[in-house]
């Protein structure tokens, strides 16, 4: 289940994820970065079997928090899910998108944005994760420029329009 919310991310009510993602519900989820004392991003490969953007590059955890649930309580059970770790999370932002799949899915959502900061190594879940890998944000805006089709929709777009708050954020911490 997901949370409806209107525009001003008020809830509105619930649905089952799957069928939110079908008629393109607008919904909250959120985003995780996380960041090594390097100052690189860890990021995240989705698993091949994921209902959409499966094998695409992306953050270091996202998902939606469940009905009545605390988005940052959220984030934190599913970081540990997904990487197999936790870290306290700072949120930085939120933002809405719309992304349309060629299996008839569409995300719409309010997404919020968390960042957090560790070098523990990441524990990864299979059913979820298929690989890891820590880049330098420098290096990471070449690749997304290079090789946009790798990255999920959301992904690049907090990348493109949100980094720099998150980077600026990431450095007064």
């Amino acid at each position: 289940m997901v949370i409806l919310v209107d525009e001003n991310d008020t809830a509105i009510g619930a649905m089952d994820k799957l069928e939110a993602h079908e008629k393109a519900c607008l919904h909250r989820a959120f985003s995780v970065f996380i960041f090594n004392s390097d100052g690189k991003l860890l990021l995240q490969k989705r698993a091949d079997s994921k209902y959409h953007s499966g094998g695409l590059w992306t953050n270091t955890c996202c998902s939606h928090p469940a009905p009545g649930q605390d988005t940052v309580e959220a984030a934190h059970q599913r970081l540990m899910m997904e990487m197999g770790m936790d870290t306290e999370l700072e949120y930085v932002l939120k933002f809405k998108y719309r992304s349309a799949y060629e299996n008839g899915l569409t995300e719409h959502e309010i997404d919020h944005v968390f960042i957090g900061h560790t070098d523990d190594i990441p524990d990864v879940n299979p059913e979820e994760v298929s690989a890891y890998k820590y880049v330098s944000l420098e290096d990471l805006q070449v690749d997304i420029d290079l090789h946009p089709e790798i990255y999920t929709t959301w992904f690049r777009i907090i990348s493109k329009d949100f980094l720099p708050q998150i980077l600026t954020y990431t450095i007064d911490q």
